[in-house]
């Protein structure tokens, strides 16, 4: 009769006392800790202990010489010279299920409203990898974001990537709000990275209302909190959209901003000994961008279309982060300040913006009255210091004349109050009536 190797095997492995591994704090520089082991991977957790208590996670985010060097996931006052760096052996995970909608997160996926510990859910990693290019499916519909302009003039389509370019205070959030509370789409992901603490329950409250927050998560990272939080925020948003977009559903996904993302890879970068760049931001910033924006949109089930805002300084649209977002995403809806300053919202800058798909989006007709309003608008444009000095004579140009005559409609049409959303039937129709095409 022949032995039972593995039962024997199996009783063996339940007499054998597993070791962790364990490594020890050696210095502290700024927020970079350096650790004398233990063995660990680039991504992987560490739980820093000292007196047998957990004082914090941290993350491996490089090496120098044989010593690991950690980024903090959360508080470093506690961390004593010789602490204890226990390694977990995983990386980061993120609960994911449908217990989240209506709950906010901090940037590590905990809850911070007030209403109670998260329900059972699976675990997903935060950092995971795009969609294979060749099973993303084709983006051929249109979503309804309930804004007149974007709806009728730049049209996403679900599984779209857009960002939002702007300098602060010209509307970004309010126009994000917008979008959450009267979308088509199924569910919300909403990530507020580096934001101010004051802001966010004012946007969550006001702007975003118990409308939108009903079919939303929220993730937040407030400006305070160290520079890997901020980061994970982005990826832990990322990683919970990619979830309801596995299940079959049409995910919106709006991130403010990518640009506070940025900053916060630039600071661990610089942090581990990278040499700064263009504009002080390390190479890992670069390489980094596409690794996160790539991960939005069409997957071989349902979608997330992507809203980024981009805070470029200074409102130079040549910013080094608005140039390198501006190349990735399929398109680029950008607000003025002097149309802000004017009272203008949406402040869309309609001749600067674009949305890649609009052709493959509209009709004939739907292109043509949009290609006649921006004609419009160019020629205005074009004109319209002389007519402030009173310099045009009017028959000069008969276009010209035209353009001027309808300036004040045109406006009206791109003009909408926050609290008036429109379908974007009408809003495409409102367009055909502007145009006189249909």
């Amino acid at each position: 009769m022949s032995k039972d190797w593995t039962a024997e095997f199996d009783a063996t492995l339940t007499g054998i006392r597993w070791f962790e591994l364990y490594g020890r704090v050696v210095k502290v520089v700024g927020m970079t800790i350096e650790s004398a082991g233990p063995h660990a991977k680039i991504g992987d957790l560490c739980a820093i202990m000292d007196k047998g208590e957990e004082r914090c996670l941290a993350e491996v985010v490089g090496f120098r010489e044989s010593n690991l060097l950690l980024m903090p996931l959360g508080e470093l006052e506690n961390v004593a010279p010789g602490a204890s760096v226990r390694a977990l052996q995983r990386p980061f995970t993120v609960p994911c299920g449908p217990g989240l909608l209506g709950r906010v997160v901090d940037g590590l996926g905990q809850p911070i409203d007030g209403i109670g510990a998260l329900p059972a859910m699976t675990s997903r990693a935060v950092h995971g990898a795009p969609p294979n290019p060749l099973l993303r499916k084709p983006i051929s519909r249109q979503i309804q974001t309930g804004v007149r302009l974007i709806d009728s003039l730049l049209s996403v389509g679900e599984g779209q990537r857009m960002g939002i370019f702007a300098g602060s205070g010209v509307g970004k959030s309010t126009l994000l709000s917008m979008i959450a509370r009267n979308t088509s789409a199924d569910v919300n992901v909403i990530a507020l990275i580096g934001e101010r603490g004051r802001e966010v329950r004012e946007f969550i409250e006001r702007d975003l209302g118990e409308e939108g927050a009903r079919r939303s998560v929220v993730v937040v990272s407030t400006s305070d909190q160290p520079a890997l939080i901020r980061l994970k925020g982005a990826f832990v948003a990322t990683a919970i959209a990619e979830y309801f977009r596995d299940q079959g559903m049409s995910v919106n996904l709006m991130m403010d901003s990518v640009t506070r993302f940025a900053m916060a890879q630039r600071e661990i970068g610089l942090a581990v000994g990278e040499p700064p760049t263009s504009r002080g931001y390390t190479p890992s910033v670069f390489s980094l961008l596409p690794k996160l924006l790539e991960r939005a949109g069409a997957g071989e089930n349902g979608t997330i279309t992507a809203f980024y805002t981009v805070l470029v300084d200074g409102d130079d649209m040549n910013d080094p982060i608005a140039d390198a977002v501006r190349g990735i995403l399929d398109g680029h809806v950008v607000l003025s300040r002097e149309l802000a300053n004017a009272g203008q919202f949406p402040a869309v800058d309609v001749l600067a913006s674009l949305s890649r798909l609009f052709p493959a989006l509209a009709s004939d007709a739907h292109r043509n009255a949009a290609n006649q309003v921006r004609k419009w608008l160019q020629r205005y444009r074009e004109v319209e210091d002389l007519l402030r000095i009173g310099a045009y004579r009017t028959g000069s140009d008969a276009d010209t004349d035209l353009a001027i005559s309808m300036n004040v409609r045109v406006r009206q049409f791109l003009m909408q109050s926050v609290t008036d959303p429109i379908r974007a039937d009408d809003a495409i129709q409102q367009l055909f009536e502007l145009a006189g095409v249909g």
